[in-house]
């Protein structure tokens, strides 16, 4: 098949720049790690909530430090993601690459010639 090809040299701007998903997702998993530690280092369920008058167990309590604890590491780890990748935005370089595009012409055969049908 016969191809028609372009070849030019374009500059373009390269860095390396953190993926945000991952730092937010050892935000959350930190927050629940402090959550579990939280639950476990003070025992607070073994007596009567002074504000409701209700027993809690630890997994109700875990549950709600779960609720308190990950949206807070998952807002940390987002503004350590943002803070890097700020500071990758300096250690931009450009590059020289070489931009090759290929077109092939399906009509057409390898003779050249168009194919019957």
């Amino acid at each position: 098949m016969p191809e028609h090809s372009q070849d030019h040299i374009e500059t373009v701007r390269v860095r390396r720049a953190p993926k945000i998903s991952v730092f937010l997702i050892l935000g959350a998993a930190l927050g629940v790690l402090v959550a579990m530690i939280l639950t476990f280092a003070f025992n607070g369920t073994a007596e009567v909530s002074p504000n409701t008058g209700v027993v809690y167990s630890q997994g109700q309590v875990f549950g709600f430090l779960t609720l308190i604890c990950a949206p807070i590491g998952l807002a940390l780890g987002g503004i350590v993601a943002l803070v890097l990748d700020r500071r990758s935005r300096r250690h931009t370089r450009e590059v020289a690459v070489d931009h090759e595009s290929v077109q092939v012409d399906p009509e057409r055969g390898a003779d050249g010639a168009g194919q019957a049908r």
